[in-house]
């Protein structure tokens, strides 16, 4: 899967062992994974197990973003639900590539992905209330808050509040279907 404008093309292609380096290193960088409300330490040999543990786990789809022939991060389409037809957006861009407007060309990919090929009705996403600019991004992709979560995660000796946000497929095709007219 590939998209792009004007900056190298992006593209996602799956996860692979060879990538669990720059997973590591990324899983490990205090500023990133303070955005994905988790501790920021993992040792390689756990991270090494859950891959062995998911990798044929069909409630969950990870790709790598790749720009040129740099791995510049990582989308993954979490808890899928065949059922409700619903999944988790996540999305992580290495701190030397952001800025570049990867996380928006990933996320189309990603999305069109989930909606076109998965045929799911509605992605959703976790975000820091206070992650001004992975908001905008989200609502300029079509997500829109559908609630507050107060206090809900503890990082850095604090609690934070967090924002869950959505969008639908039928509100992804009519997008799509405007940009075309």
């Amino acid at each position: 899967m590939s998209g792009g404008s004007h900056s190298p093309p992006v593209r996602l292609r799956p996860l692979e062992r060879e990538d669990l380096p720059f997973i590591h290193q990324l899983d490990n960088n205090a500023s990133v994974m303070r955005y994905w409300f988790e501790e920021p330490y993992e040792a390689f040999v756990e991270l090494s197990d859950l891959y062995d543990k998911h990798i044929h786990d069909q409630n969950e789809r990870r790709f790598i973003i790749a720009s040129s022939d740099a791995k510049v991060g990582l989308v993954e389409l979490v808890e899928i639900d065949y059922i409700h037809r619903r999944a988790e957006f996540q999305i992580i861009i290495d701190p030397a590539y952001q800025g570049q407007g990867h996380a928006t060309k990933a996320a189309k990919l990603a999305m069109e992905y989930a909606f076109s090929v998965l045929n799911l009705y509605k992605l959703y996403l976790i975000v820091d209330k206070e992650n001004i600019k992975a908001i905008h991004i989200y609502n300029k992709l079509g997500f829109y808050t559908e609630g507050e979560l107060i206090d809900e995660f503890f990082i850095n000796g604090c609690y934070r509040t967090a924002i869950r946000m959505c969008v639908f497929q039928h509100q992804y095709f009519a997008s799509k279907a405007d940009k075309k007219a």
